[in-house]
């Protein structure tokens, strides 16, 4: 499978879409490069939520790895969305490119680092890590898919998935998201959010046996994408997702002037619903326009 991002993360084949090595080397030949930002935060949250599921192609007793090819230093909080990938068992390999900043691929990717993190002066010099690279990722599936997996079912439907996300009580700046748990429960909740026209994603993790979130401190007039993710001892099931946009800020009303005299003037509006201050704008009328 395989996402291209730059403030938007976008998929371009997914895990099932392709089933031998030359339909994969024909679409990477077709593959058009997809300039832009670096939000590499976003892009790791949107392989976690898009591409790592069941219905994508994943399988659940599969072995989980990404490769991060980058040329640029994330605008967003990268660290904070690989680790929730590591922590669920995925392992991440960074590579860099040009500009790429090491510390940063060194805190995205997993341990140990030495077979994780590579880096190199210029997209051309990218071959010459294609054998190692090959053979470092053949060797961690094969141990770790030695040590053998917990029993859980492959097929996750109502299983090991929430349904029926139910958001309400939406105002500028807070939303309730209630859903209904799966028929085996999780041992813990992801709620991943973060506004759909870009920028850094947040997560909250809950108790399994909780089933609803009320956010906070959102931007007003956002749309926003909610994932919610049960997590198992060995096994993520398949997100529950959903779209809300927070309210417009309230704004005054009625403004009325009175007490005109030679240097002032009196104010007065109906008050604006949360409001802790006003801000008020005077400037003199532009030349021969009415005082």
């Amino acid at each position: 499978g395989l996402s291209q991002y730059s403030s938007d993360p976008r998929t371009e084949w997914e895990l099932s879409t392709y089933s031998t090595k030359d339909q994969v080397l024909e679409a990477l030949r077709n593959l058009r490069y997809k300039g832009g930002n670096t939000f590499t935060g976003l892009a790791l949250t949107h392989v976690l939520e898009q591409n790592l599921k069941p219905d994508a192609g994943a399988r659940l007793e599969a072995e989980k790895l990404v490769i991060l090819l980058t040329d640029g230093k994330s605008q967003d909080d990268a660290n904070l969305a690989a680790q929730t990938l590591k922590n669920l068992g995925i392992e991440i390999f960074a590579i860099g490119v040009k500009n790429a900043d090491e510390a940063e691929l060194k805190q995205v990717a997993s341990a140990p680092l030495e077979l994780t993190v590579y880096n190199v002066l210029d997209f051309p010099l990218l071959s010459s890590l294609l054998g190692k690279l090959s053979r470092v990722l053949c060797a961690r599936i094969k141990e770790k898919g030695s040590k053998g997996t917990a029993d859980i079912p492959v097929n996750t439907g109502p299983q090991l998935s929430p349904s029926d996300l139910k958001i309400s009580a939406v105002t500028s700046k807070s939303m309730h998201l209630t859903w209904s748990p799966p028929l085996r429960p999780p041992k813990k909740y992801r709620i991943v959010y973060y506004p759909s026209k870009g920028g850094a994603s947040k997560e909250v993790v809950l108790d399994g046996a909780v089933s609803s979130l009320h956010l906070s401190n959102l931007t007003s007039h956002t749309e926003y994408l909610l994932s919610v993710f049960p997590v198992y001892d060995a096994a993520v099931g398949d997100g529950l997702r959903g779209v809300a946009s927070t309210l417009p800020l309230s704004s005054p009303r009625s403004l009325r002037v009175s007490e005109l005299s030679h240097n002032s003037i009196r104010l007065s509006w109906k008050a604006a619903q949360g409001a802790t201050q006003y801000l008020v704008l005077c400037s003199a009328a532009p030349d021969g326009a009415e005082d």
